[in-house]
This record gives structure tokens, C-alpha cells and sequence, in this order.
């Protein structure tokens, strides 16, 4: 079983405010663009010398074995928060389909003005997960991680930047944005960290290039 179980040592209070974070998500007049803030670099570092290095294994993945998307908050699934989220001015019908707002992607700094444009990007894939450990865990664990709206996990980026980073770690794709690499990494690690994920040896050595110079 994944260690993130073990891991949720969240207070009252953070559970609070996660809580009211979502309904400001939904009744404020708008909506900022942002992933929840990575830890630091200095932490990541610390987080990516603790995971377990070990050969990725794909045998076995199938993307139905990830449920996606489910119902977060009223008629708005999992893209949907997302979307409203990571836009500004987003406007939304009865369904919680997006019918108009910006959204600007931060992988290669395009702005988009239809959410038809936009994918929601599993930062760390989820076949990239099954790989390094989720092929373990049960049917109801992976949901949580393909859904996983706490961490810096999700978020709205343009849909063909999207589908060139398929399913490949930072060894083998990083944002074209080069100024998003901290980022990128921070969370990645942050990401893997939480859900007791290993990295491969090349996966490491990349993560750690990008966090000496962060």
C-alpha cells in the first residue's frame, strides 16, 4: 500500500480551509489562474533524495484502471473545477460546462479563450504513476490520485502541448516554457514524494539538474 494513506497528516484547520477554497472556487466573480504552490525547491530536493530508485515497469497499464473524471463539487467534475480554476472570468452554465473565459497555459505560455483548447494534464502521467507504483494500489487509490485537486497535480494547459508530453517523465519531456521548470519539477517531486512513487535513475538525475538551479 502507498505510503500517501500515512501521509495525511493534515490539521483540522488545512482541511477547513481546503474546504473553503472550494466554495470561493465556485460563488467568487473569478477565478485565478493558479497551481497549488509547489514546495519549495530546497524541500523537493530533500523529498527526492528519499525516493526509492528502481526500474519503471509497465506491464499491466490500462488508463480505465485511473476512473476519471468524477464529481467534485455540485454538477462540476474533475476538468471542470480545474478549468474554473486555472481561468479568469470564467463563465459556466447549469451543467458546469465553461461557455467563455481566458485560460493562459503555462507549459508554453499560449492564451486560449475556448476550453475546447485546453487539456487538464496529469503533471505526473498516469501511466508515468502505474509505472513507478500505482499498479499496486487498488482502483479506488488511483482515482484519488487522478483526481487529486489538493496537490499539484492537475491543471489546464494547451491541449497539443498536452498530448506531445504523453506519458513521459522530465527526463524525456519538460515544458517548452523553460522559466515553468522549477515549477514543473517542484511539483513533480512533491507529486511522487506523496504517493511513495520511485523514480528511475535517468527520471533522478534530470530532477535533480533542474533543482540545483532553482
Amino acid at each position: 500500500m502507498p505510503k500517501f494513506y500515512a501521509r495525511r497528516r493534515l490539521s483540522i484547520l488545512a482541511a477547513l480551509t481546503g474546504f473553503i477554497a472550494s466554495v470561493a472556487l465556485f460563488n467568487g466573480p473569478t477565478a485565478s489562474a493558479a497551481l497549488p504552490t509547489p514546495v519549495s525547491a530546497a524541500t523537493a530536493r530533500t523529498y527526492l533524495a528519499s525516493l526509492t530508485v528502481a526500474t519503471e515497469v509497465r506491464t499491466g497499464y490500462d488508463r480505465d484502471l485511473f476512473p476519471t473524471w468524477i464529481t467534485i463539487s455540485g454538477t462540476c467534475n474533475t476538468r471542470e473545477y480545474i478549468l474554473k480554476r486555472d481561468g479568469t472570468n470564467v463563465v459556466t452554465n447549469s451543467a458546469c460546462t465553461a461557455t467563455s473565459g481566458s485560460w493562459y497555459s503555462v507549459y508554453d505560455g499560449a492564451t486560449w479563450t475556448a476550453a475546447s483548447d485546453l487539456d487538464i494534464d496529469h503533471l505526473v502521467p498516469l501511466a508515468e504513476a502505474w509505472d513507478s507504483g500505482a499498479r499496486n494500489w487498488t482502483t479506488a487509490q488511483r482515482q484519488a490520485f487522478a483526481n487529486d485537486i489538493t496537490r499539484p497535480q492537475l491543471i489546464a494547459v494547451t491541449d497539443n502541448v498536452n498530448q506531445s508530453k504523453s506519458d513521459q517523465d522530465p527526463a524525456e519531456w519538460m515544458p517548452p516554457l523553460t522559466s515553468y521548470a522549477c515549477t514543473y519539477v517542484r511539483a513533480w517531486v512533491q507529486v511522487k514524494y506523496y504517493y511513495d512513487l520511485s523514480v528511475d535513475s535517468a527520471e533522478k538525475t534530470k530532477l535533480s539538474s533542474v533543482l540545483s538551479g532553482c
